[in-house]
């Protein structure tokens, strides 16, 4: 099947997100008009899940999407507990590491059809990844259509009180940009906002090692 990608999905594609996967380090950052950076843990994403990561994996059950999934840590973390798993991502880059970590992973957009649409377990949003398309409402209404009736979407949010909506460009701080695209950053208020309008409700919030996050159900 012939993948249509989108503008962020090309975006991704950039090099300076892909040499920072294959180098398996930064800097790398999300660059806003005005020249503000979030900076992209790199280097924890190329590494094993943490601790932080567990508290995610221990509130898996059934299959489980990874929306984003990066080089692949969740996945391979998932396998190795017995879960079946599969990452999404929309750059090349990420899907081979995840399958070299272990796990399987499909080069393709949220919004492309996906396997087991509606049967999925759990669906992830991790590291940041409630900002894909810059439109949280249509990716949880995605979530909605991709999770089972009775199954869990976990999201990381912003520790700040944020509802950010803007453009940005990939950055490796060197000079190295890649195309704008849009992106978002919600805290937990925002997120469980935007999350009851696509029919979820907040089933509980915690924080581990500086990280928050929000579990959801239908």
């Amino acid at each position: 099947m012939t993948t249509q990608l989108t503008e962020p999905a090309v975006a991704w594609r950039a090099d300076p997100y892909a040499e920072a996967l294959r180098a398996g380090r930064g800097p790398l950052y999300l660059r806003r008009g005005d020249g503000w950076l979030l900076p992209l843990e790199v280097e924890r994403w190329c590494a094993e899940a943490d601790a932080a990561d567990a508290t995610v994996l221990d509130r898996c059950t059934g299959p489980v999407l990874d929306v984003g999934c990066g080089p692949g840590r969740l996945v391979a973390a998932l396998a190795a507990r017995g879960h079946r798993a599969l990452g999404v991502d929309v750059t090349p880059e990420a899907v081979a590491r995840t399958v070299r970590a272990g796990g399987s992973a499909l080069c393709r957009s949220v919004f492309d059809p996906l396997p087991r649409e509606g049967r999925w377990g759990t669906v992830l949003l991790i590291d940041g990844n409630i900002g894909i398309g810059g439109d949280p409402a249509a990716l949880l209404r995605r979530a909605a259509r991709l999770a089972s009736p009775v199954g869990s979407l976990l999201v990381e949010v912003a520790t700040a009180d944020v509802d950010e909506r803007v453009e940005v460009r990939v950055d490796d701080g060197r000079g190295g940009r890649g195309a704008p695209f849009r992106w978002a950053r919600l805290g937990t208020r925002a997120l469980c906002a935007e999350a009851a309008a696509a029919g979820w409700t907040p089933s509980l919030t915690w924080q581990a090692a500086g990280r928050g996050f929000v579990d959801l159900r239908r």
